[in-house]
């Protein structure tokens, strides 16, 4: 009988509990909200209940696992068990639980019970400090981003580009999954270092050359699923960015490929004056990184376009 160890972290959120509780249930925005999370996809859902496959960083690796999640938006309350887990750990559970302190505060405790492969104690280790790293940066940002729920979406964009390619919808797949070759086939990427201990999970850190020819460093975590998409997060973004999420999908459409590019960024209003000027505006800064970041994925797809092309070419 394996070991359970049970852990519990808490915060007190100066936030209505009901708007708490939405941002724990609405998996789907994870990735812009916790830092930790790189992406969640639903397998199951229901009214009350989910299952989901979340991937996620934990002491610097990038882990996936399958969940079930049971709501129960009365109590304020998410359960959540791992139905998969990937090594060390065996087994993993949990609840978040809200509890209303007024109209406009609440706390949020977030508890854990786990068990680790074969109890090895290295396991046990390993498994708690990924608890506690990411369950005090968790609920850190869920206060943030509850306490400033409105400035925050006033400072959030979204926006996608879209390429045609006359090619095989596996060939511009491998174009952007091979990463680590991106420094020898795009202009813009001036040194790129990728880890993939497990297949399909990236680490990719980038020195990105900018227009006026500077360069800036950017490290993500990725998440590869072939042939539709790949998921990423930036774990060290620029200056004006606080988060900057990613995606790019692959979509076989009368022969060919369709491959869009989506960013979500979340705006650094303090950095604002000091990268763009003091007359800079929140909208300037978001059409400044709509053009810089749209500028660099065009380039890669329209890259990859060609890679694509020239393959289907050669063997026409």
């Amino acid at each position: 009988m394996s070991t359970i160890h049970e852990t519990e972290h808490r915060v007190e959120v100066d936030a209505p509990a009901a708007l708490v509780y939405r941002m724990i249930a609405d998996v789907g925005n994870w990735p812009v909200v916790f830092p930790p999370t790189v992406h969640v996809e639903h397998v199951e859902r229901g009214e009350r209940g989910e299952r989901i496959r979340i991937w996620a960083t934990a002491n610097g690796a990038v882990k996936g696992w399958t969940s079930r999640r049971d709501l129960d938006p009365g109590a304020l309350r998410v359960r959540f068990r791992q139905e998969v887990s990937q090594p060390p750990v065996a087994a993993m559970g949990g609840e978040w639980i809200v509890e209303e302190r007024g109209p406009l505060a609440c706390a949020v405790r977030l508890t854990h019970d786990f068990a680790a492969v074969d109890d090895d104690p290295a396991g046990v280790e390993w498994i708690s400090a990924a608890v506690e790293r990411n369950s005090t940066a968790e609920l850190a940002s869920l206060k943030a981003a509850a306490e400033s729920a409105e400035r925050r979406a006033a400072l959030t964009t979204t926006f996608d580009d879209v390429v045609r390619v006359d090619g095989a919808v596996e060939d511009v797949y491998d174009f952007i999954n091979e990463a680590g070759l991106w420094s020898r086939r795009l202009p813009h990427v001036a040194t790129v270092r990728l880890t993939e201990d497990t297949p399909g999970m990236q680490l990719l850190e980038m020195d990105t050359r900018t227009a006026d020819g500077a360069t800036h460093t950017t490290k993500s975590a990725r998440v590869c699923l072939p042939h539709g998409q790949i998921v990423y997060k930036q774990s060290v973004t620029p200056a004006l960015m606080s988060v900057h999420t990613g995606r790019w999908r692959f979509e076989e459409v009368d022969g060919g490929t369709v491959v869009t590019s989506t960013h979500t960024v979340v705006l650094v209003p303090e950095a604002i004056p000091t990268v763009l000027g003091p007359e800079a505006t929140v909208d300037t800064a978001k059409e400044y990184v709509r053009t810089a970041l749209g500028r660099n994925s065009t380039a890669t797809m329209l890259a990859a376009k060609a890679y694509a092309e020239g393959r289907r070419a050669a063997v026409a």
